[in-house]
């Protein structure tokens, strides 16, 4: 063992009596060995009753001099242990080769059997166990690859390593004695030493990050801190071990990946532009920024396609989203009619200009001259204290779309750098093809929208025998076109023929399926066939339009195009209604007296299939019966059967209502309270008969010598109906198309006046021919009849009949003599 030459040594026993005694502890204390021997060593130290270094490892020993002084010298006592009882060498300090010899050489053998303490009188010797935990302390404090820093129990820094000096960059008479949040600021700073305090009093280890800039510099560091408490022997608290660990870069690596995986859930969630603008201002404060604006192009927000392409010169943009954090408190802008030129030296100009992204400082001459063009664009960054400024034109399939502004203030004192350009780029870019998407959409749908007021009815028609309410549902409400359609069509004789059909599928292409159908039903009708026969001809056209969709070269067309169709006329004259069904359900029916069911109409195949003859049905309606013409959509559902459906609606249709409106809307909200799954669309009509009064039927003989009598007939019943100056053109249209039909036509031969909205003029005979309009020669004597009636007629045509055809014509009415109150609004859809 290395032992000093001005150390002494001394052996007790477990009593404290002194067992061995060297020629250091004789020269250093005056007393002989066989002074020594036996005695304890208190007494023999001057150390009175007590055992002194017997009990406390460390104690001074005060030594008088030649010269009166005292000298202190230290004194440290080492167990001495039994290899038999504790196997432990690091158990004791003294574990040496050297150490036995010299113990044997001071004790004698018998004293040895029960080993005691050693003193070291003066300097300590250094046994390896103690040189191994100096050692390991110099390379802890020097060169271990961790930083720490060890804080008395006052959390004031007593010292540092070598690497947590590197990685502040504080020197150790700047740090030692000061605390945590004396070097780090930030929030976090504070919250950190009182975990400290809280490993300090519990004992267990505390571990966390925290975030905040090392004795004022510009950047934030983000730090992996733990903290161990320090206890000496007894277990008293000295003070806490900080390891730290800078994971600055790994945290905006974490930070990065967060904000992309965010913004590809959160934006672009919906095909709203303004929506997605939101949504990416939301995303990025305030963990990337604290102010965050987005600009259009106003015609993006039409749907138009912008010109491709950097843009140059001043340009005018709409905010569509704004988004700010100052002080805690988010503060969102309303974007509703906010436009703004901006110049061509502006920020955003420049930006769309290049395009290119661009980041400024406060104080860079293209922010200053922005920001004083405007006061209160100068109020504003005052107020804020913004210090980085961030542009990223808004780009997506070679179109530029618009500009994102990034700001951060003084809440964020990192400035911007290139590796946040990146993310902001990349974020972006991410929101430019949702905007890009969202304004394709909205081109689409300005497409549908128009579409859709082509095809379905804006207005019902009035009619003095049905009053109507009508309610179109989409499946998609934002494209608010579906394959679903009702349509009210006036026939001849002041009859009216209610359509529902439903094309399978939906979106532009079932729409323009359903347009063609709707087009080819008012043709069919104006034909005037009977329901059986107006959908044979529309199962043929189907046929010929899968036929079609078949040969489309570019695909877009659905191959196979299915649909469904009701069609129904009534006649207020006989209040008897013809129905028939292409596989669609049947109508509903609510009779006078409140009982509620459905009208047995015979089901026929869908329309398409063909092959399969349709059949007609006729029902005769009391006044103020109510119909319900639906589509499929309205009582299927996912969580009820169509019975289920059909049951609900039924006695939906018996609840009492203020008006044909407002029962729609019960009806729809009772079956499809949550909206709707599928397309669907609803027609009230509620039926009333022509008052007898109105009508006027005289039976003709096939003789040409009645015309006169009818002709003087008819003028008598229009002067009893008030319409004297109807009675010039109802005389001649009289005697032409009774003529004609006696002429040509074939017995019995009947003439009905109707007076309604309109005067109407039939005359039916037995024959099937159908006449037809031809120019006449100069010097012909006939053939300008029908010509004469097209002429003073608003309308005229034939029908066929189960006996023959009636030729029937219009004329329109004085307002004050008619009934006709215009048109009758649809209800929004």
């Amino acid at each position: 063992m290395d032992w000093s030459p001005v150390s002494g040594l001394a052996v007790t026993d477990r009593q404290g009596l002194v067992i061995g005694w060297d020629p250091g502890a004789e020269r250093l204390l005056g007393h002989t060995a066989a002074e020594a021997l036996g005695r304890p060593v208190a007494e023999l130290l001057g150390l009175g009753d007590t055992e002194g270094p017997q009990e406390d490892r460390h104690t001074m020993l005060p030594v008088p001099q030649e010269d009166g002084s005292l000298l202190m010298l230290p004194v440290t006592r080492y167990p001495l242990t039994d290899p038999l009882t504790d196997p432990d060498p690091l158990a004791d300090p003294l574990a040496d080769p050297l150490v036995d010899p010299l113990v044997d050489s001071l004790v004698a053998d018998g004293d040895r059997t029960e080993p005691g303490s050693v003193l070291v009188i003066g300097p300590a010797p250094s046994p390896p166990a103690l040189r191994q935990r100096e050692a390991l302390s110099t390379w802890a404090l020097e060169s271990a690859p961790m930083a720490f820093t060890v804080y008395d129990a006052e959390l004031r820094c007593v010292w540092q390593s070598e690497r947590m000096r590197r990685l502040s960059g504080i020197p150790d008479e700047q740090r030692r004695g000061r605390r945590l949040t004396d070097v780090l600021a930030g929030p976090d700073a504070a919250e950190w030493e009182e975990r400290m305090r809280l490993a300090m009093h519990t004992g267990e280890e505390q571990t966390g990050e925290i975030k905040g800039s090392i004795l004022g510099e510009p950047a934030s560091r983000v730090l992996s801190v733990s903290a161990t408490p320090l206890r000496d022997g007894q277990g008293r608290t000295l003070g806490v071990c900080a390891t730290v660990t800078d994971v600055t870069q790994a945290s905006r690596d974490r930070m990065r990946l967060a904000l992309l995986n965010d913004a590809s859930v959160r934006i672009g969630s919906t095909l709203d532009v303004a929506q997605t603008g939101r949504e990416l201002t939301e995303v990025v404060v305030p963990r990337f920024s604290n102010f965050a604006r987005v600009d259009l192009l106003e015609v993006i927000l039409r749907g138009e396609e912008p010109a491709p392409g950097p843009l140059a010169g001043a340009v005018r943009l709409r905010r569509i989203a704004e988004l700010n954090l100052f002080e805690g408190v988010t503060e969102v802008q309303d974007a509703a009619d906010d436009s703004d030129v901006y110049l061509a030296n502006s920020p955003a100009a420049l930006c769309l200009a290049s395009g290119r992204s661009a980041v400024y400082r406060t104080e860079d001459p293209v922010i200053r001259a922005w920001v004083a063009s405007s006061p209160a664009r100068q109020a504003k960054v005052a107020r804020y204290d913004t210090h980085s400024w961030m542009l990223v034109p808004v780009r997506a399939r070679g179109t530029t779309l618009g500009v994102v502004m990034f700001v951060r203030n003084r809440e964020t004192p990192d400035l911007f750098e290139p590796e946040d350009l990146s993310l902001a780029e990349d974020l972006v870019a991410r929101a430019a093809v949702c905007l890009d998407n969202a304004r394709r959409f909205t081109r689409e749908r300005t497409a549908a929208l128009a579409l859709q007021r082509s095809l379905l009815p804006q207005r019902l028609p009035r009619h003095s025998s049905v009053r109507m309410a009508s309610r179109y549902l989409p499946a998609s409400p934002s494209t608010g076109v579906g394959g679903d359609w009702f349509d009210v069509i006036r026939l001849s004789g002041e009859r009216v023929a209610l359509v529902v059909g439903d094309v399978v599928g939906h979106g532009i292409y079932a729409a323009a399926a359903m347009g063609r159908l709707r087009t080819a039903v008012r043709t069919l009708a104006d034909v005037d066939p009977t329901p059986d026969e107006l959908l044979t001809r529309l199962d043929d056209l189907v046929i010929q339009m899968s036929a079609e969709s078949e040969d489309d070269p570019s695909g877009d067309l659905a191959s196979d195009i299915g649909a469904t169709c009701l069609y129904a006329v009534y006649d207020p004259v006989s209040g008897r209604c013809s129905l028939a069904r292409a596989g669609h359900p049947p109508p509903a029916l609510l009779a006078p007296d409140g009982t509620a069911g459905f009208l047995e109409v015979p089901s026929g195949p869908p329309l398409g299939l063909g092959g399969v003859p349709f059949e007609s049905t006729e029902a005769t309606l009391e006044p103020g019966t109510l119909l319900a013409l639906y589509t499929d959509g309205l009582i299927e559902s996912r969580q009820h059967d169509v019975d289920e459906g059909a049951e609900a609606l039924r006695q939906a249709l018996t609840r009492p209502a203020d008006s044909l409106e407002h029962l729609c809307d019960q009806v729809v909200l009772t079956l499809l309270p949550d909206g709707p799954a599928d397309d669907a669309a609803l027609l009230l009509v509620r039926t009333q008969v022509l008052d007898p009064r109105r009508v006027a039927v005289w039976d003709v003989a096939a003789d040409t010598a009645a015309v006169p009598r009818l002709r003087a007939e008819s003028v008598r019943r229009l002067a009893s109906w008030g319409l004297e100056e109807a009675a010039f053109v109802t005389e001649l249209v009289v005697s032409e198309l009774v003529t004609n039909a006696i002429r040509y036509g074939g017995s019995p031969i009947q003439l009905r006046l109707i007076y309604d909205q309109v005067l109407t003029c039939e005359v039916s005979d037995a024959s099937s021919t159908a006449p037809h309009m031809r120019r006449a020669r100069t010097f012909d004597e006939g053939g300008r009849g029908l010509l004469l009636v097209a002429q003073l007629t608003q309308r005229w045509g034939t029908r066929q009949t189960r006996s023959g055809k009636t030729i029937w014509c219009e004329q329109t009415l004085p307002t004050e003599t008619g009934r006709d109150e215009g048109p009758e609004p649809v209800d929004p859809v």
